[in-house]
């Protein structure tokens, strides 16, 4: 189910107009900006990572409809707008077919774009669902990638989880040293938005910390992009460098990037959507 909204003038763009996408067997809202006129570009779905939302993409979702893309921010469910849901019931396996279920309702020609665990999330729904090109920003490794993970440190993930296991239970002026491409207003808005639904799967963590399998044959030869951010603490510049070469994808780091800069920050976002926007246009997406 689609209903009409308002429209928008995004910074440096064309109107857009906001709409949404009603999943309803599975409880899944999805966020869309639109270009005033319709595009023969490829559509873009965007994924967040834990404990995010379609929030996180507000500002890609402006700047690219603003230049002729459609753009679609899922909500996981228990995330945001989507269906509450007892997170303690969610799995790694439960968001990779919601993230599938959108890249139904969008078709084979979707341009998937992840986040932190939504990278992951995209990568293990691409075995399975066609897409025309795979965005990986920041993205949490595949098991082949990812360096083995102490026992204790998985035993020590509770069954629900919030903002402090990710560092963002503090004071916003630490947050700010700690984010150096941040401002102060992008932190806060994280830290309330992160808050809205303040459960998190613990089993989704524990499954992406032993290793969620990845067989890039399946993937096949579309086109894939992976970012990576210099100040990024929780998917180090190295690692992000290491999934490019195993998947064999274009590689743009940003040197003064952190992981939530990389999409959320007011100063330092526009940087990666143009990068994004190139890997678009090369590969006429």
């Amino acid at each position: 189910m689609t209903t009409p909204a308002d429209v928008t003038l995004p910074p440096h763009g064309r109107p857009v107009r906001k709409d949404e996408i009603e999943i309803q067997d599975r409880g899944l809202y999805i966020e869309s900006w639109l270009p005033e006129r319709r595009s023969r570009r490829r559509p873009l779905l965007f994924v967040h990572g834990e404990l995010g939302g379609s929030w996180a993409w507000e500002r890609f979702l402006g700047y690219f409809a603003g230049r002729g893309w459609e753009g679609h921010a899922l909500n996981l469910r228990n995330h945001h707008w989507s269906q509450t849901a007892d997170p303690a019931e969610l799995s790694f396996e439960s968001f990779v077919e919601d993230v599938g279920a959108a890249m139904d309702r969008l078709g084979p020609g979707v341009v998937a774009v992840g986040h932190g665990m939504g990278g992951l999330l995209v990568l293990k729904a691409a075995e399975r669902h066609p897409v025309s090109a795979l965005v990986l920003v920041a993205s949490e490794l595949p098991g082949d990638v990812r360096e083995p993970t102490e026992p204790h440190r998985i035993r020590e993930v509770p069954e629900l989880f919030g903002p402090a296991l990710l560092g963002w239970a503090t004071l916003p002026e630490k947050l700010q040293r700690d984010h150096r491409d941040l401002n102060l207003a992008d932190v806060l808005r994280i830290q309330h938005l992160m808050g809205q639904k303040p459960h998190e799967s613990g089993r989704a963590r524990r499954t992406m910390l032993r290793g969620v399998k990845v067989d890039p044959a399946k993937l096949g030869d579309v086109p894939k992009l992976v970012v990576g951010g210099g100040l990024d603490r929780v998917v180090p510049l190295d690692d992000s460098e290491r999934l490019a070469e195993w998947l064999g994808a274009e590689y743009e780091p940003f040197g003064a990037h952190s992981h939530y800069g990389l999409i959320l920050g007011e100063e330092g976002y526009a940087q990666v959507a143009d990068a994004i926007r190139g890997f678009l246009e090369v590969h006429r997406l």
